[in-house]
């Protein structure tokens, strides 16, 4: 090999391995807390680069693995360009390959690392596959698999003729000014040849054969190429020389000649050679009678292999190794067959102990102690069918629990659905969730989490009869078909008889383990008589059933379906309302006690629906958070307020709400600077207020960005104060710069002295921490003598003004003035 064909090679290997290495990394990184597998969006979207190129996407969702995606190295792999097809639709040896990597990498939930020989027309090539396994968003499993070349190619059968002393020449004509050929140039030569003809290599490239001495200079030699020029065709001859026969084989490519030269006399070694091949060749091989199918000889490996003594093998033929149900297409394909051939679907033969194999085949014909032949070389390929099995297995099957999927629960529910209605039997789905799951994943960690689930999964496999399932849907979700059932009592006593069942408490290592489980319970045909409906109703009284608290059943119920779609309808509603400017801001002032004047005022959101009017922020936000809808509409929010503030009197400030939600968009900072920017108004006039709910998540990374809102100068105030778990302990956490006490204390302010007590201890800690304070919801002048005697800085409420258009902040300001002195 050439330095330059090294280099190549070692820069080839050196590329496989960068990819490998940048694709594990990859992978791994992309593994959240919690997750046993990365998101497919993760790992295979975006700067994969020329990597794309060699990626294979398997979707493991279905009885049959199928290829949904292919790159342009990958489809030239598989000699197949085509997308969204089963596996087993490709040839057999990248299929069997792909399903073996894809098997290992879901078995491990890990990148898995395998390689594939695959073989065209008699040639090899050893290719690298790495199968990195990825959660799908919609359910099931994406399995990417990368395919890159490892080695050189070579030719397998071929190979076991190398050592042949068969010289290879070819020569090129030389022509006249007539354009007729008259003479040959030696341009390649091999040291078979060299031996065969008695001369160096070195003497013989590009010598002119009328110059030369061998047997290719005779006259008889040289007339019978020079006629084969121009005719584009093939001769064999016989050439006697000296103590020599030789035969001479030539085929002509225009003026290229290529010939052959066999030793007569050297049959037996080459015989012998390859008997060396053969037989030691660790691959099960035979060569077999091309008229009869009768075995001429088989080697070691296929001896061993099949467990047949060779005495037998050489009296059997092919038939005997086929199933009877086969004859006649392994028969047919043998008749079909040319020179070589590999085959193109999965064998099965038989071995000596009557066990049935899965092979491949790969065949040349050959010239076989005179007779014509076939030599055979064997795969077996039964692990991979196995494997391939396996996979089909997975993809109805959770890996944790060995449960049914949702795939296969869907499919066995539509079974039973179809089954009742033409019974007229009742169909149950009962979906149940565990009741504090998410406790013992954060006191014991995820691997205690999965054994319970183990646990789980055996308890309920044990209460379901014949025709019944029971599968994971995902988490601490599982769903249960019962099938003939007669009234819903039965589908009550069991959903009540399952809870106490799963509530009993778990032995683990000696740790005793307690949770609880809800169930949902929806009955066809009576709630649906398809499988979707009939899904979601019992999802929906599932929620039912976790909001009365948990550790109990519930039936659906229409009301149920009538929220749900109000819910829906509002969803479309509100990604429309966005889009046709329905939302407008509302400002209720905030009233200085001490100054007897507006100070600021709070920004509301207020939507106008064109067909039912103006609805409640307690209706529609909520929703906005859930679909996601929260971040672009509190940006919009943000920056019209910012612009309207700017239009105020300097001394004015301007209260903005934040949803939690913003926060996780990780670019709210970004979104503060521009709405400042672009209404030029000064940061300390703007006031950010947030809910104590903020810290229950991601509280560092949350903290994070208060601060640096706050360098700016934004103000920051704590809503609702007094009524969550920590508020104390979140002023610790952050030097808040304005807290509100909520409504409930100011409500009954006059006639609970515990309201009282509460408001006094608040307005207390605010003038110790030098923290403003302010009071919601004031209606009456007897509520704001107690909050001004209490000290408290700031109020609002109806009393003062409800929120008003921006239209009305002049008259406000302008009517305010007197009013709050009046007020006071």
């Amino acid at each position: 090999m050439s330095a330059a064909v090294t280099q190549v090679s070692e820069n080839s290997t050196n590329q496989l391995a960068a990819d490998l290495t940048v694709l594990q990394r990859k992978w791994y990184a992309a593994i959240q807390p919690g997750q046993s597998l990365p998101s497919y969006e993760e790992v295979m979207l975006g700067s994969l680069g020329r990597l794309a190129d060699h990626l294979v996407l398997l979707e493991i969702d279905g009885e049959t693995p199928e290829v949904s995606r292919t790159g342009r190295y990958a489809q030239q792999w598989l000699c197949d360009e085509r997308w969204d097809i089963p596996l087993d639709a490709l040839s057999p040896d990248c299929g069997t390959a792909l399903a073996q990597a894809a098997s290992g990498a879901l078995q491990n939930k890990r990148p898995h690392l395998g390689t594939a020989h695959c073989v065209r027309d008699g040639i090899v090539q050893r290719y690298t596959l790495l199968a990195l396994p990825t959660a799908s968003r919609w359910g099931g499993t994406l399995v990417g698999v990368y395919v890159n070349e490892e080695a050189q190619r070579y030719n397998l059968l071929d190979a076991i003729f190398s050592s042949t002393d068969d010289g290879i020449v070819a020569l090129t004509a030389i022509r006249g000014p007539d354009r007729r050929p008259f003479d040959f140039q030696i341009v390649h030569v091999n040291h078979g040849a060299s031996q065969l003809l008695r001369h160096p290599v070195s003497e013989l490239r590009w010598s002119r054969l009328s110059a030369g001495h061998h047997l290719l200079c005779s006259a008889d030699v040289a007339g019978r190429l020079i006629e084969l020029v121009d005719s584009d065709a093939s001769v064999t001859f016989a050439v006697d020389s000296g103590d020599r026969n030789l035969s001479v084989s030539a085929t002509a490519f225009g003026d290229v000649v290529s010939v052959t030269i066999s030793d007569v006399t050297s049959l037996k070694k080459r015989e012998e050679s390859f008997r060396l091949l053969f037989d030691g060749n660790p691959m099960p091989m035979w060569v077999f009678d091309a008229q009869s199918f009768e075995f001429l000889s088989v080697n070691d490996a296929a001896v061993a292999h099949y467990g047949y003594p060779r005495e037998r093998f050489l009296r059997m033929s092919l038939r005997e190794i086929w199933p009877r149900e086969e004859w006649i297409a392994h028969g047919q394909t043998l008749l079909e067959m040319r020179d070589s051939y590999q085959s193109e679907g999965n064998w099965r033969h038989i071995k000596a102990d009557g066990s049935e194999i899965h092979v491949l085949t790969f065949g040349r014909r050959v010239l076989f102690d005179g007779r014509d032949g076939f030599l055979v070389a064997v795969v077996d390929i039964t692990e991979r069918r196995k494997a391939e099995a396996k996979i089909a297995h997975m993809a109805h099957h959770d890996g944790l629990t060995n449960l049914p999927n949702r795939a296969l629960y869907q499919q066995r529910l539509e079974q039973a659905l179809a089954q009742a209605r033409g019974s007229g039997t009742m169909v149950a789905v009962m979906c149940v969730d565990l009741d504090l799951f998410k406790n013992v994943n954060d006191s014991f960690g995820h691997p205690m989490g999965d054994r319970l689930l183990q646990c789980v999964a055996e308890r309920l496999r044990q209460q379901i009869g014949d025709g019944d399932l029971v599968a994971r849907l995902g988490g601490d979700e599982f769903a249960i078909v019962l099938t003939s059932l007669a009234t819903p009592n039965e589908a009550s006593s069991f959903a009540a008889r399952l809870i106490e069942i799963l509530s009993a408490p778990y032995d683990m290592d000696g740790l005793e383990v307690v949770i609880g489980a809800s169930i949902g319970i929806a009955l066809a045909p009576s709630d649906g008589d398809e499988c979707e409906a009939l899904s979601r109703n019992a999802d929906m009284a599932l929620y039912r059933a976790k909001a009365a608290g948990g550790g109990c059943h519930h039936f659906f119920e229409k009301e149920m379906d009538r929220q749900a779609q109000i819910r829906r309808d509002m969803e479309l509603d509100l990604r429309q309302a966005f889009a046709r400017g329905e939302f407008e801001l509302h400002y209720q002032p905030l009233i200085d006690l001490a100054e007897d004047r507006i100070g600021g005022f709070e920004t509301l959101l207020r939507w106008r629906h064109p067909e039912r009017g103006m609805i409640s922020p307690s209706d529609f936000i909520p929703v906005a958070e859930d679909i996601g809808l929260i971040v672009g509409l509190g940006e919009w929010v943000l920056r019209q307020a910012c612009l309207e503030a700017a239009s105020w009197p300097s001394d004015v400030k301007v209260a903005v709400n934040l949803s939690p939600v913003q926060f996780r968009s990780r670019n709210l900072v970004q979104v503060v600077i521009s709405a400042l920017a672009q209404s030029s108004l000064v940061p300390h006039r703007l006031e950010l207020e947030i809910t104590e709910s903020l810290f229950l998540a991601d509280s560092e990374a949350n903290l994070a960005t208060l601060h640096q809102l706050r360098s700016l100068g934004v103000r920051i105030s704590m809503d609702d104060f007094g009524t969550g778990y920590s508020s104390l302990s979140y002023l610790r956490s952050f030097p808040f710069d304005k807290i509100k006490i909520d409504r409930s204390f100011v409500k009954d302010l006059t006639q609970r002295p515990d309201c009282l007590a509460i408001v006094r201890a608040i307005a207390g800690l605010g003038r110790s921490l030098d923290i403003t304070t302010l009071a919601e919801g004031v209606e009456s002048v007897e509520q704001l003598d107690v909050l001004r005697a209490e000290g408290c800085h700031e109020v609002q409420g109806f009393l003062f003004s409800a929120a008003r258009p921006a239209s009305e902040i002049c008259g406000l300001l302008m009517r305010f003035g007197r009013q709050a002195s009046q007020a006071a």
